[in-house]
């Protein structure tokens, strides 16, 4: 690119140009204004403003997590960036590739407590992949660069660009990089050839063989190598929270779920298999529970990530790959078939009957002749009527673990969820990121009566643009996780989780003009979701009735493991 002289300004919207950036999300003060006055004059991306910095990082977040590509949001300085921290968070917990571009005060002023001054460095710096303070103009082109190749490469996640305003109005020749080096920064792609041939000949001597699948998976485009794996050797597919869709769940060969709130299967098979497959998954708490106990049964465990300090890093494993997951896969299969063996038929024909008995306890079931609406089946009849193809974003508790549960993923990218941080008020703004992205697809926002209040300003966000999306709200008048908790671990001592001041939903969306639905009986759930989503080009908010008393069940208490589960 031919040299030229240009503002910082100019230079941060001539990035987002060569980098291919069609959303902008975010909020505008004066530390951001020049870069704003080159966006009002540019044609190349549509910025999208939101009504509050937490949901323009959550809308990029969501937007990332949707297409693959890296998220941008853009929000000015103090409490411009502090708002955005949630956001930020949310995003490294998951490994969300996203530049987030904060602005602030001039150079001169850092340090002085000037107006809207924070240490967006110091204050980022725990939860993002890398964040750079650009104190000289011609230091802004080639950081911007180096911020996106950080964001999308290796493990993905957040990167934050500190721009001081007087940066912004500084002239330099501005040349954007094709590529960058950092000498300490260089992702291992290729797996190790002995570690591959190790892993595959342990694959095929298994006798109850098991693949773990988490986000990486997902995030690494490696469903179609997961799946080819999975369906060459036969074997039984889990998937993490944050893995649906990686492995189609409607597939006999799926076990569903693991983990707190994981299928009665998939967690009993995660215990009791001989040889574990892990696959970009991080044996969180949320998934083995209490490793002593997890570790009570020995098993040979294989574990494939990006990030080599995810590595035996809470369960010590024996074969660790590094690597990219697709490559690692797709070599893993072309070794079991160079090896030309297959697995023990009779030991994998015992297993998969051990695995049907376990199966068999329907540990999903539910009333289905309730007078009450039960959650569960509004998200059953969501999945009905929407055949299994929309884009669903949750926020935060009951109504999350419920989705995940009786949303039956055949895709990759369609799950759209706060994992890691667990972070209320991502629904909303999320399912804003997903429709930008994908303008013509089916977008559904599963949440609660607490989560939906902590972003609901952008339902004016969402008026603005027209954004088709359909509010699944699973009312029940309480904030449900936290209810269910108190139920069982704390005497029911209902502690302040009871919402007795809830707003009239219907109006609400109704008064932000949107068409607002209010659903009571069981009977008429499922055509209310049929009338709510022929209205193809309205925002629609269901305020769905559900049974204040309901749990999620399969349920591992915190500190237990994987085999102490709480059922029905």
């Amino acid at each position: 690119m031919a040299d030229m002289e240009l503002t910082g300004a100019e230079i941060v919207v001539r990035c987002l140009e060569a980098e291919g950036v069609k959303h902008v999300f975010g909020y505008p003060g004066g530390a951001v204004l020049n870069i704003y006055d080159e966006i009002y004059k540019q044609e190349a991306f549509l910025h999208v403003l939101v009504r509050h910095e937490q949901a323009a990082v959550h809308a990029a977040d969501a937007y990332a997590r949707s297409t693959g590509q890296v998220g941008v949001a853009l929000v000015t300085s103090g409490p411009g960036a502090t708002n955005a921290v949630t956001g930020i968070a949310t995003a490294y917990a998951d490994s969300i590739p996203m530049v987030v571009i904060t602005g602030q005060v001039p150079t001169a002023a850092i340090g002085m407590d000037a107006f809207q001054e924070v240490d967006t460095i110091g204050i980022t710096r725990p939860c993002v992949k890398h964040n750079f303070l650009v104190k000289d103009v011609r230091d802004l082109a080639v950081t911007i660069k180096k911020a996106f190749y950080i964001a999308a490469t290796g493990r993905p996640g957040p990167v934050v660009v500190d721009i001081p305003k007087d940066v912004t109005q500084n002239r330099c020749a501005f040349v954007y990089p094709e590529t960058v080096t950092m000498r300490s920064y260089n992702p291992t792609h290729k797996g190790h050839p002995g570690q591959i041939k190790r892993a595959a000949q342990m694959l095929l001597e298994a006798q109850r063989p098991m693949l773990y699948v988490g986000g990486g998976a997902v995030l690494g485009n490696a469903t179609n190598e997961v799946q080819a794996l999975a369906r060459h050797l036969g074997f039984p597919v889990a998937s993490t929270l944050m893995g649906l869709g990686a492995f189609p769940e409607p597939d006999p060969q799926n076990l569903g779920m693991l983990g707190m709130h994981g299928t009665y299967e998939a967690n009993m098979a995660m215990q009791h298999c001989d040889v574990l497959l892990a696959i970009g998954a991080r044996f969180d708490d949320r998934v083995i529970g209490n490793p002593k106990h997890f570790a009570k049964e020995a098993r040979r465990i294989i574990h494939i990530d990006v990030d080599p300090s995810s590595i035996s890093k809470r369960v010590r494993v024996d074969v660790p790959i590094v690597g990219q997951v697709d490559q690692v896969l797709g070599d893993i299969l072309k070794q079991v078939q160079h090896l030309g063996t297959a697995p023990d038929s009779v030991a994998q024909k015992a297993w998969w009957t051990q695995i049907e008995l376990w199966r068999a306890q329907d540990c999903l079931k539910f009333d289905r002749s309730s007078p009450i609406i039960k959650p569960q089946a509004v998200v059953d009849a969501l999945y009905r009527v929407t055949g299994g193809e929309a884009f669903v974003t949750s926020d935060v508790g009951q109504h999350q673990m419920w989705a995940a549960q009786y949303y039956k993923f055949n895709q990759p990218r369609r799950w759209i969820n706060s994992g890691g941080l667990g972070t209320m008020g991502f629904g909303l703004p999320a399912a804003m990121g997903v429709q930008f992205a994908h303008p013509d697809a089916t977008v559904a926002c599963i949440t609660g009566e607490g989560s939906i209040q902590m972003n609901i300003q952008e339902l004016s966000t969402c008026k603005e643009h027209k954004l088709p999306i359909k509010v699944i709200l699973l009312n029940n008048g309480v904030l449900g996780m936290v209810r269910q908790w108190q139920e069982f671990f704390y005497e029911e001592r209902y502690a302040e989780s009871y919402v007795t001041s809830l707003p009239d939903f219907t109006m609400l969306a109704e008064a932000y003009g949107h068409v607002g639905m209010k659903i009571e009986r069981p009977e008429d759930v499922e055509g209310a979701l049929k009338e709510a989503f022929a209205l193809k080009d309205r925002f629609v908010f269901m305020n769905f009735i559900t049974d204040p008393r309901e749990n999620v069940y399969p349920m591992i208490p915190a500190g237990k493991g994987l085999s102490e589960m709480i059922l029905i």
